[in-house]
């Protein structure tokens, strides 16, 4: 692959239209508009940063039809529809995921037992066990361990030091980021009244095609079921899945969330950093859950809930706004209380 593009084949990669600047000059790789240089494209979606566009030294800017532009400019204009989908389908382009080598490292302890289809990037000091099989094109990084009977599907990328725990079965083109765990042990245990029973965890995780899990980001087995990440959806880093939980096709999950066992998030939803979702819940497709939101209930409709408890949006931005003004309406209080008495 070439490591530049004209600006015209760059229109064309990201189905943009040129209105100005030479078609036939180059770019190298993309920046920041404050800190992109004449051989650099660049891109504007967040306003906040527009102020950058009258300053940028960029070659190229991505722009949306809304933007007003100065009368002249020293850098091309590329119209696009969406000005980050643009820049995501370049910096793809100047940034392709790694390809396997097909090599096999001599530090790697693999079982004979294993299925390992042909182009298979096996790294160093990487432990594979019993009866597990990969799908060609896929990468197994540097002190990877997975246990036997795992399953991982072509085109995979499981980076360095990743843990697949027993049966995990993972399918095509999915990501696995470093210091992840999949397929620990779920939190199960029955109290007797003297002491706790471990309850053994038989089931597995699925990731299905085009899952994305964050660097140190846990997803414990089922108990009796399996765990289920649905294809396409998308893991931050640092969070925790519980036991027999089920995310939905597409849905995205930032960082620090907490699932408790048993949940089934819908499809397409989102959940915020550092929210939480109680165990044997329901999230309906199109669940929008806010950062810090301790979601204890099923949600019945699509929409966006915050608080905690969390609630419709709304009525959490009016709740706060009496909460802020509590001091106040407290004095009015007490100056009524005391002149009763």
């Amino acid at each position: 692959m070439k490591t530049f593009l004209t600006v015209s084949e760059a229109a064309e990669l990201v189905a943009g239209r040129l209105i100005r600047g030479d078609g036939d000059a180059l770019i190298e790789g993309l920046h920041t508009l404050a800190h992109a240089n004449r051989c650099q494209a660049s891109f504007l979606a967040n306003m906040k940063y527009k102020s950058d566009l009258l300053k940028t030294k960029a070659g190229l800017v991505l722009l949306s039809g809304k933007v007003k532009l100065p009368q002249s400019t020293a850098f091309s204009v590329i119209i696009v529809a969406d000005p980050y989908v643009a820049f995501t389908r370049l910096q793809q382009y100047f940034h392709p995921s790694p390809l396997s080598t097909g090599m096999r490292h001599q530090s790697a302890a693999i079982d004979d037992s294993t299925n390992i289809a042909e182009g298979v990037q096996i790294d160093a000091h990487v432990s594979i066990g019993a009866n597990v099989s990969i799908g060609k094109g896929s990468i197994i990084g540097a002190g990877c361990v997975l246990e036997e009977d795992v399953s991982i599907g072509e085109g995979c990328l499981i980076h360095p030091r990743v843990t697949l725990a027993k049966g995990s079965q993972l399918g095509d083109r999915v990501i696995i980021q470093s210091g992840a765990v999949i397929g620990s042990d779920g939190f199960g245990f029955a109290w007797t009244g003297e002491e706790y029973l471990k309850i053994p965890q038989v089931g597995c995780v699925v990731l299905e095609d085009d899952v994305e899990i964050g660097a140190n980001t846990c997803i414990d087995r089922g108990a009796i079921d399996n765990t289920v990440i649905k294809a396409g959806a998308k893991l931050d880093n640092l969070i925790q899945i519980a036991h027999n939980v089920e995310i939905g096709y597409k849905t995205v999950i930032a960082g620090q969330v907490g699932i408790a066992g048993s949940t089934v998030i819908g499809k397409g939803c989102q959940m915020g950093a550092q929210s939480g979702v109680a165990g044997h819940l329901k999230l309906t497709d199109g669940t929008i859950v806010g950062a810090k939101a301790g979601v204890i209930g099923d949600t019945k409709q699509a929409g966006m809930i915050s608080g905690f408890p969390a609630v419709p949006h709304r009525q959490w931005l009016r709740a706060s706004g009496i909460f802020d003004r509590l001091p106040e309406v407290w004095k009015k209080i007490r100056k009524l209380s005391e002149g009763e008495g």
